[in-house]
């Protein structure tokens, strides 16, 4: 009866060791995912601060040079580029998120295959129990 209560205590510990593992490896890729995705949106922010400032100059100084006729036009056809612009930018952006790969994906991977071995472990034990013949029963 000790050994039973051994074994069960021996597998209770494994488990655990394996939870606490995958707890620690979910916890990490949360981390590094947090900081990643800051550190892009902050980037992003500087660049589309100063790319809105440039294009924005650069569109002023072609309608203030524009011939006086051409004005009106030509502000138009740089209000139509910002436009065009915005549209290809938000269809970048749409396929980006969708390219994305799934949050927490190594730590699920991980947990599936510790879940398939215990599964196997736990079949092959009552495969080897089935198979191993019953001890003689001795005088008492």
């Amino acid at each position: 009866m000790n050994g039973l209560f051994d074994s069960i205590r021996r597998l209770l510990a494994g488990l655990v060791a394996i939870a606490q593992t995958r707890l620690e490896l979910v916890t990490t890729e949360l981390a590094a995912e947090i900081q990643r995705a800051v550190g892009v949106l902050l980037w992003a922010a500087v660049a589309l601060f100063f790319a809105g400032l440039s294009v924005l100059m650069i569109a002023i100084t072609v309608v203030v040079f524009a011939p006086e006729a051409w004005r009106v036009r030509v502000a138009a056809l740089v209000c139509a580029t910002f436009v065009g612009g915005a549209i290809g930018a938000g269809l970048v952006v749409r396929r980006r998120v969708a390219e994305r790969p799934s949050l927490l994906a190594a730590s699920l991977g991980e947990l599936r295959k510790d879940r398939e071995a215990l599964e196997r472990g736990l079949a092959g034990e009552a495969s080897a129990t089935a198979a191993r013949p019953e001890p003689p029963a001795g005088p008492r």
